[in-house]
């Protein structure tokens, strides 16, 4: 292959266009696709770096039975026969397919067919039940079917931008740096940031209210009285409505004493909103993610639908999903709960409709086990065969361990992956080798319902073959006839097909004028595309895909998380520059220097009472597991809600698996589970030692505490332990394999020891430990591994190389000491912090961060 792949990136749902060019060697050159809608040329750090993570050292590259390698025909029959046997034995529900958003539309769309039609049973759902569940119940409540009335243009249009639930900054920075550049286009346009923490979102924004974690029902209810005592109702709109009387009356019970905002700030925001027509309201997982986010999703959709401010420019309800096809996979009926194209599943004519398109033996006539009970019944011994494609739960459901356990007891697992040692890829008993994103043919759907096309830029190493054909091919071994596919692009136009069957049942989603595209050269394109209607917005004329056409308005009573007095409530989330579960951006050594290891980020108060500091370790208890995670003081978090990150796993930090502490409570109505709100006791964990280790090898140390960073020619390792060793020399050796240490320095009455490992007169290794967190330039020590630096121990560069502090622009790579030392040289302002260091010029996501150091910079000067 050779010249530049338009392509879609792999990460959040977003979905940015990537020109990717392969160099001849197995890489890729990376830009942002200048003529793509959804970004027009920008990417964000991660898709910047992709072109980092597609080396192919440690792939999956071959089937593996019983961890032996073995020839596809013999995996796919194996497959075909246990599959077979278990639906003969125990019926249809006795197997699982557990499915993900990182699949493309194609794969899942084979995947659904497979089992609702074919197998029979509904028991497909999809890690998107952890991110989107409570946004579909909503829609489909409130809508009558899961639609995004929106587009992203919405975002620049509007004149007010609520941002609620969503670090939008840090989770979809492309997003974000569009809206700030509508604002600064329209300074009079205002940003309203809605979260309990102090985000890198808040510093764009024109107001932030820090609610009470979890009181977003209760701030729309007050709304939503607001709008009704002012006269701001829509008479024109509400006939297209029911349900306002009951959902105003519900409203009325909301305290504004529960939200915790100021008063002032609370009135500020209801007549700011109130007053605003042209306002959009974009929330993401901060609603979606509690045992009461339907309700929090329809408090929001009530107040655009008691307004008429919905499906109309730079107006409406937004929710931004979490991965590049999750919607996708709702379009294709890829959770438990849903049929193809929209249709319903509990439908008798819709699924007689889709049953005779597939020619199918027998349709699933009920829903299926959603996530969390999906794997209860595998730990129960109710699913006898599961198959995991492309998803990691033995990290990222609730009760990881827990999920990890039965996965491990379950009679037959069969998991799809890129890599084979994952935390589920290790319980399989047959793993598939799958493509990965730079060999993927097929399309993602982002958050504005824009199909995009995602192409191979590289051919697929090994035996590793794409997700639909491994489906089809168990499918056809099962004896299935209507999975003879030769390629992607006949099962798009299939999918295409039947949502031309779809649109005419009434379905919103139709594509069927896309079913004779040219696939290769499709250009993005927003759903819907049939004889009713040409991409554009929903809803705006007040028509609902409701039985009567009226869109309803819901109810909500709203409630706040249970939290005893003194206890601590742990919200969980995503930074900025790694993705999920690491296993791609991991491989990338920049993506690794803005936050390198799981921390805990707790309020000073909480920190004082605990008596814990930054840099300590910390250990956390809950019912359902413990983890142990560095210590970060801030003010950022509200007390009593400390926030720790998702995407540490047992390759990289195996006690910062954090969502091993989450306990499994669902909301009723979507079944996705509450995430940032988990009971946790904290206490200091006294570690003996404390060690900082480079190598040029991916060791794993045996110790209380580890975490493991990719750098530029090897690995950084920060460790503790509670059982300090008798010999550190000999600790090192046997751990690294490299003999004796070329240099040592040491202090071993105070605990302190380093030591250097040179192979070929370069730095193979480095280890440093003392008895407290261990203080180094890190940075500096980074870049000499594998160099033919003599004196590494020092642990800081020589007067003559500047050491440049923790990196804050990752594209750049620009340190914080950099930038201070520019601010005191007189830089005072990001914009010119872009022009003299770079930094922020590129994707922008590290642009509330620079702001934060120029105003904390202005306001040392102003005090001196």
């Amino acid at each position: 292959m050779s010249g530049a792949v338009r392509t879609t990136c792999p990460y959040c749902g977003v979905g940015c266009g990537v020109l990717a060019t392969p160099d001849g060697k197995g890489g890729l050159a990376i830009k942002g696709d200048p003529d793509h809608p959804a970004n027009r040329g920008r990417l964000c750090v991660k898709g910047a770096a992709l072109g980092e993570t597609v080396d192919i050292a440690g792939r999956l590259l071959a089937p593996r039975i019983g961890g032996q390698d073995a020839p596809w025909g013999q995996a796919l029959d194996l497959i075909a026969d246990r599959f077979t046997d278990a639906v003969a034995q125990y019926g249809p529900d006795s197997v699982a397919l557990y499915v993900s958003g990182q699949l493309l539309t194609e794969d899942y769309y084979a995947a659904n067919k497979l089992m609702k039609g074919f197998i029979g049973s509904a028991n497909i759902d999809t890690n998107s039940r952890l991110c989107m569940a409570s946004s579909v119940a909503g829609h489909r409540r409130a809508f009558g079917t899961d639609t995004v009335p929106g587009l992203y243009e919405d975002l620049e249009q509007a004149d007010l931008v609520v941002l609620t639930g969503s670090n939008l900054a840090w989770c979809h920075p492309v997003l974000h740096q569009r809206i700030l550049a509508a604002k600064a286009a329209r300074p009079g346009m205002k940003i309203v940031v809605i979260d309990p923490r102090r985000t890198a979102t808040c510093e764009g924004a024109d107001l932030h209210l820090a609610i009470a974690p979890g009181a977003d029902a209760h701030l729309f209810n007050l709304l939503l009285c607001h709008l009704f005592d002012t006269e701001r109702t829509s008479a024109d709109f509400l006939p297209h409505v029911t349900g306002f009387d009951a959902a105003l009356t519900a409203a009325r019970a909301a305290s504004a004493r529960a939200t915790g905002l100021d008063p002032a700030d609370l009135a500020a925001f209801l007549d700011l909103w109130a007053g605003t027509e042209r306002t959009v309201t974009v929330y993401s997982q901060g609603i979606n993610q509690s045992d009461s986010g339907t309700d929090k999703v329809n408090a929001i959709l009530n107040c655009h639908l008691a307004t008429g401010r919905i499906g109309r420019p730079g107006m409406g309800p937004f929710s931004v999903t979490g991965q590049p096809n999750a919607m996708g996979g709702r379009e294709v009926g890829g959770m438990a709960n849903m049929l193809a194209c929209h249709l319903e599943l509990e439908n008798p004519i819709h699924r007689a409709a889709v049953q005779a398109f597939w020619t199918a033996p027998r349709m699933a006539d009920r829903p299926g086990l959603k996530a969390v009970d999906m794997f209860r019944a595998v730990e129960e011994g109710r699913i006898k065969a599961l198959w995991i494609i492309h998803t990691n739960p033995a990290v990222t459901m609730p009760e990881a361990d827990r999920v990890a356990r039965a996965i491990k007891s379950c009679e037959f697992t069969v998991v799809s992956e890129v890599w084979p040692h994952t935390d589920t890829a290790r319980l399989a008993d047959v793993l598939l080798p799958a493509t990965a994103w730079g060999e993927k043919d097929g399309t993602v759907t982002n958050s504005e319902r824009l199909i995009s096309r995602q192409r191979a830029a590289l051919p697929p190493p090994g035996q590793a073959r794409p997700d639909w054909w491994a489906v089809a091919q168990v499918a056809r071994r099962m004896g299935f006839q209507g999975f003879d596919w030769t390629s992607a692009a006949e099962i798009f136009a299939e999918h295409a097909a039947l949502s031309g069957v779809a649109g005419a049942l009434g379905s919103d989603f139709d594509i069927s004028d896309l079913r004779g595209a040219d696939y290769d050269t499709l250009a993005p394109i927003h759903w819907p595309q049939g004889p009713a209607q040409q991409g554009g917005r929903f809803f705006g004329t007040g028509r609902f895909h409701t039985p009567d056409g009226r869109a309803r308005m819901v109810p909500v009573t709203a409630a706040l998380p249970a939290q005893e007095p003194g206890q601590m409530l742990l919200n969980t989330g995503r930074i900025r520059d790694q993705w999920h579960t690491m296993t791609r951006t991991g491989l990338s050594p920049r993506l690794s220097r803005h936050l390198a290891e799981p921390y805990l980020e707790l309020h000073p108060d909480d920190a004082a009472g605990l008596g814990l500091s930054t840099a300590d370790l910390a250990q956390i208890d809950s019912p359902q597991g413990r983890a142990i995670l560095r210590v970060m003081v801030s003010d950022r978090v509200a007390p009593g809600h400390p926030f720790a990150p998702i995407h540490w796993t047992g390759q990289t930090a195996p006690s910062g698996r954090i969502d091993a502490l989450v306990a499994a409570r669902t909301d009723p109505v979507s079944g996705q589970p509450a995430s940032k709100s988990t009971p946790v006791a904290i206490t200091r964990h006294a570690a003996a030692w404390h060690g900082y280790l480079l190598t040029t090898q991916a060791v794993t140390p045996d110790c209380a505490y580890w975490a493991r960073a990719r750098l530029r020619g090897g690995w950084q390792i920060e460790m503790a332990g509670d059982v300090t060793p008798p010999n550190w020399s000999d600790w090192a050796q046997e751990l690294l394999g490299l003999g004796a240490p070329s240099m040592q320095l040491g202090d071993p009455l105070r605990g302190v020891h380093r030591m250097a490992f040179h192979q070929g007169g370069r730095l193979a290794a480095a280890l440093f430990v003392s008895p407290g967190p261990v203080l180094l330039s890190r940075d500096h020590l980074a870049g000499l591994l594998d160099s033919d630096d003599a004196h590494p121990l020092a642990g800081r560069p020589p007067a003559d190389r500047p050491d440049p502090g923790p990196t804050i622009c990752a594209c750049l790579n620009v340190g914080r000491t950099t930038i201070m030392r520019a601010l005191a040289e007189g830089v005072d302002s990001v914009e010119a912090l872009g022009t003299c260091l770079g930094a922020g010029s590129n994707c922008g996501s590290c642009r509330p961060e620079l702001a934060a150091l120029v105003a904390g910079h202005r306001q040392r000067i102003a005090a001196e």
